[in-house]
């Protein structure tokens, strides 16, 4: 199956293969191709080039996109769509005045959803959550990573996880599963947090390995969460099973996790709305990607990653969408680009960036996703008649996209 695309007005972010991430100063560079072709055969791309070029191509099916933007789909690395149920109620008590920790300490919060999760049976946990998958699927998302977390018991997680492997069978685009058992503590280990820790290392992790659930291990490094050492000592467990960090950090306050996952080799460090000196510094030099989720900040009224001190550094950067029940209940990658520009002074060569190559990055995905290369999987997204790519982030209350394409095919 051949699928030609004529006439496109720009085709984005082409890169050579031995481009995995961009950071600092590159990220303000987008390459691209305008008036250009692109090819794909079966489910990979085969070949692209300027109309000027074009040679003779006998094709399946042949598309015009005349005025069209052609561009890889976005590259979502930080979610928690494997969820039951919703948190309305809760989005009402913060109207009201209460913030995210004082609605978290009357039982809300995590703890609620978790309640929520482990009553619902798995299948229905299943079709809620595929709902949501094919949702963000028709905005863009080309690739995805889903975080456990709402279990909190080792019969609730390892359904949330089978949840996620169930997605990746049965959904053509990249699903990745990360293990968060250290979400929050129970209520019933209140009391005795380190026991908590004990259940979550010492019982829930091998069954997670034996059943090869995961391939990311992950954990809520927070005040009123968990402390560093635990951070530490979960890490490093972890790692006897070959699962790779990837870890919420510094979401409102900076406590060291930034230090711990880069020096446990994190591929990601997660959230980063609150940033000091030593955690810019730690980076430098590190293989960790750090990630921002700016529709959690928006919803929340929390401040937002302060990205160009991030990419002043020279540092590379993600963006993703957290969505969650309680903090983002959205999967629209098309916000969070927008949202980069307008509220953390992104450029949108370095917003599309961080949402497409980098956030395959953090998925250890940039050698098959995330750009327009030979080889690569066919994940692209055709927009409606736009100016530029720039109206993508400027326009933020439309959807600019016609169309999306997984494995070359039309969603």
């Amino acid at each position: 199956m051949n699928l030609l695309i004529t006439n496109i007005k720009e085709l984005l972010q082409v890169r050579e293969p031995n481009i995995l991430k961009v950071s600092g100063s590159e990220m303000k560079e987008l390459p691209t191709i305008k008036n250009a072709w692109l090819l794909i055969e079966d489910n990979k791309i085969a070949d692209y080039g300027s109309m000027e070029n074009i040679p003779e191509i006998v094709a399946d099916e042949t598309i015009d996109a005349t005025g069209k933007i052609v561009l890889p789909t976005w590259c979502d690395s930080h979610t928690h769509i494997v969820y039951a149920g919703n948190r309305e109620l809760e989005f009402a008590d913060r109207i009201n005045g209460l913030s995210y920790e004082e609605i978290a300490n009357r039982g809300g919060g995590i703890l609620n959803s978790a309640k929520t999760l482990q009553d619902t049976p798995e299948d229905e946990v299943y079709d809620q959550s595929a709902k949501r998958l094919e949702e963000v699927m028709k905005l863009g998302t080309g690739a995805i990573e889903i975080k456990s977390g709402y279990g909190l018991t080792d019969e609730a997680e390892l359904k949330m996880l089978r949840v996620i492997r169930k997605l990746r069978e049965n959904y053509d685009l990249p699903v990745k599963s990360t293990f968060l058992g250290a979400h929050a503590i129970p209520k019933n280990y209140k009391n005795d947090p380190d026991a908590y820790m004990d259940l979550v290392i010492n019982e829930i992790l091998p069954e997670v390995a034996k059943e090869d659930l995961a391939q990311y291990i992950d954990i809520f490094c927070e005040k009123g969460y968990f402390s560093l050492d635990d951070t530490h000592r979960l890490l490093s467990a972890a790692k006897e099973y070959g699962l790779k960090p990837k870890i919420h950090v510094n979401q409102f306050n900076a406590i060291g996790g930034v230090k711990a996952g880069v020096e446990h080799d994190a591929l990601s460090v997660e959230h980063l709305e609150v940033m000091n000196d030593e955690d810019i510094e730690v980076l430098k030099g590190s293989q960790t990607m750090p990630v921002a989720l700016p529709s959690c900040s928006l919803f929340l009224s929390i401040p937002y990653t302060p990205a160009r001190r991030i990419l002043d550094a020279g540092l590379p950067l993600a963006l993703a969408t957290d969505f969650n029940p309680g903090s983002t209940p959205s999967g629209n990658m098309n916000l969070v680009v927008s949202l980069a520009c307008i509220k953390m002074k992104m450029t949108p060569e370095e917003a599309i960036n961080a949402a497409t190559i980098n956030g395959a990055y953090a998925m250890e995905l940039s050698e098959t996703h995330g750009s327009i290369t030979k080889g690569k999987f066919a994940n692209f997204i055709i927009t409606k008649e736009i100016p530029s790519y720039t109206f993508l982030p400027y326009a933020f209350g439309t959807n600019s996209i016609e169309s999306v394409y997984i494995n070359g095919k039309i969603v």
